[in-house]
């Protein structure tokens, strides 16, 4: 991980990136609100799975935000990106950082089993019982998975604290 942070330090994009200190703020403001619209995505379409809001089918709720996930993602990546690139030692060699990566990974993979599990298909209308309880199961994950991700990514301030 060494080797590859260093030649990611070594890129003139990541070199340049350095040279432009005002942007890192903008970026971490950019990537934190995009997390946010994410998770705010996933808490609207599990309220309603869950039973909470009645002001839409499942379905139409998955397909109301689910632009909203995708949009936050693509906002979400390409600041990560670029916040690895103005630090890559720092960011790679991270435990917590490392952490964040996978829970995010696990977070993006639940999602996208969700809106898919919601997507209309044979009998869709219907109640189902063992579909919905499925649906309820997996809001509930990703829902968990995305605040661990929002918590992993705040965890180098804490780890930082505690040392």
């Amino acid at each position: 991980m060494v080797e590859l942070a260093s030649w990611l330090a070594s890129l003139p994009f990541s070199q340049a990136l350095r040279k432009l200190n005002w942007l890192v703020p903008w970026l971490q403001i950019i990537h934190i609100l995009a997390n946010g619209v994410i998770l705010s995505a996933v808490v609207m379409i599990d309220m309603r799975v869950w039973g909470i809001s009645r002001s839409q089918a499942s379905i139409a709720m998955a397909r109301r935000f689910q632009s909203w996930i995708w949009a936050g993602l693509v906002l979400l990546t390409v600041s990560g990106i670029l916040l690895i690139l103005y630090a890559p030692r720092r960011m790679l060699t991270d435990i917590t950082f490392q952490v964040k990566m996978v829970v995010m990974g696990l977070a993006i993979a639940a999602t996208l089993v969700l809106l898919l599990a919601l997507r209309p298909g044979p009998g869709a209308g219907q109640d189902d019982t063992g579909g919905h309880k499925l649906a309820s199961l997996l809001g509930t994950l990703t829902l968990v998975l995305w605040v661990g991700v929002t918590l992993a990514g705040r965890g180098r301030w804490l780890t930082l604290l505690l040392r």
